[in-house]
């Protein structure tokens, strides 16, 4: 069966075209590591497991007065501590604060690969304990 010429050349235009296309749009790593990731990317709310304690919801969002922080609240039962965290070049750091004005325990860790940003894990320290392994992951 013969194709009329304007429809092969509408057909190829088509394809030309989807083939640009694909060359000009910009890429997104599907799961991204811990160095393509922003601060403003784990605002939200995570779980927080430390050691073997019971679990923490951990709420971040923007932090009003530096920008590309995040601040929140760090909640159990009822306890609530106020946070606040920074992510730079995928190291992850979090200060925990009991009463609004010293930080009580540092937060440091990392998103890793296969977490593709919904998970991060490290160390916490409290001043004169030993320090305890955490995992964070993102609440689904």
């Amino acid at each position: 069966m013969n194709t009329p010429p304007t429809l092969a050349r509408l057909s190829s235009l088509i394809a030309l075209l989807t083939l640009s296309a694909c060359q000009v749009l910009p890429t997104r790593p599907i799961c991204p590591s811990g160095a393509d990731l922003s601060a403003g990317m784990l605002q939200g709310e995570w779980i927080a497991q430390i050691a073997s304690e019971a679990p923490w919801t951990l709420n971040l969002g923007p932090h009003p007065e530096h920008p590309g922080s995040l601040r929140g609240t760090l909640q159990r039962d009822h306890q609530a501590h106020a946070v606040v965290a920074d992510l730079d070049d995928g190291e992850f750091t979090l200060e925990e604060s009991h009463d609004g004005k010293r930080i009580a325990a540092t937060w440091q860790g990392s998103l890793p690969a296969q977490g593709c940003g919904r998970q991060i894990e490290g160390q916490r320290s409290l001043a004169g304990q030993p320090s305890h392994h955490f995992l964070i992951f993102r609440k689904l």
